[in-house]
């Protein structure tokens, strides 16, 4: 089996563009840096959070090796890998894995909603092609493939395959994995206002989105469940929650890139056909934001 025990916190980077929509290279090797310093544990490039539709194949992989660079070893860097056809997966963990990458998410592939067979074929064959640790992202309710605690159970002798990130949206399913295959996998929570809850009753670490603009607050979170401090989590997780809310939206891209931008560690460039938030919903998200800078935390006083 695979040595890798990943835990902790790993951010769903988002993806920096200039205003022209070219890549920006420096804004991103400025934020992961910040994410480290904060004391992130991993970082996965070019998830949905990342603006990977909107990626070409070799964008992906430039952005992964600006992640690279950046790390140096001192986290795990994971690619994304959000191929539609099999063999394009295959062709993409082989440049990654190429590049120094450590390992890979997988999602499922998002224009075809696989049964579950096709979808545990589709694992185990980029899994041989990785030959590196695999995180599966399951998450049913945007991808509309769902893979159960029976399914992985299926795949434990898949030895690449060394945690999922689940997204159920149904807090039950960690319970539920956990008595289906013990601690066979890493379990990450990818809802982010599910985390206290997901941390709670057992998951290993947060696959986090609102962690790009709090960082500090998104680890202190996690170690605070893991000292079993849970009144001082519990008051963090509430101030939290409002910005956590954030992250579950099908405008989860616009809403973290203002967010980034109004706490100053980024700024709203996307690419078409996104476009940043006007108006009404503008207004939601920065009375929620600027609520939340007035009324941060001194973790300080926490550690």
């Amino acid at each position: 089996m695979s040595a890798a025990k990943w835990q902790g916190i790993f951010p769903a980077v988002t993806t920096k563009f200039h205003a022209n929509e070219e890549l920006d290279h420096a804004e991103m090797e400025r934020h992961f840096e910040f994410q480290i310093q904060n004391g992130v544990h991993g970082m996965v490039t070019c998830g949905s959070l990342g603006e990977a539709s909107t990626l070409s194949f070799e964008e992906k992989l430039a952005v992964t090796k600006t992640a690279i660079k950046v790390a140096r070893g001192r986290v795990p860097v994971l690619a994304n890998v959000s191929e539609t056809r099999t063999a394009n997966a295959i062709r993409f963990v082989e440049q990654a894995r190429e590049l120094g990458v450590d390992g890979f998410m997988v999602m499922p592939s998002v224009l075809y909603a696989a049964d579950a067979r096709e979808a545990k074929d589709n694992l185990r064959t980029i899994a041989a092609a990785a030959r590196l640790p695999i995180m599966v992202y399951n998450n049913p309710v945007t991808y509309k493939v769902d893979l159960t605690p029976e399914d992985f159970q299926e795949l434990a002798d898949c030895e690449h395959i060394v945690a999922i990130k689940e997204s159920t949206d149904n807090i039950r399913r960690i319970t539920d994995l956990r008595n289906a295959v013990g601690h066979r996998y890493q379990l990450f929570m990818g809802v982010d206002d599910l985390s206290f809850e997901g941390l709670a009753v057992g998951a290993d670490g947060l696959l986090a989105g609102l962690v790009v603009a709090f960082p500090a607050e998104t680890v202190a979170l996690y170690k605070l469940m893991k000292a079993k401090r849970y009144d001082e989590a519990l008051t963090l997780y509430q101030w939290f929650m409002p910005l956590l809310h954030l992250d579950v939206s099908t405008k989860l891209v616009q809403n973290l890139k203002l967010v980034e931008a109004l706490a100053g560690v980024g700024n709203e460039n996307v690419r078409r056909p996104r476009q940043p938030l006007q108006g009404a919903e503008r207004e939601k998200v920065t009375a929620i934001v600027q609520k939340a800078l007035a009324t941060r935390p001194d973790l300080s006083r926490l550690f």
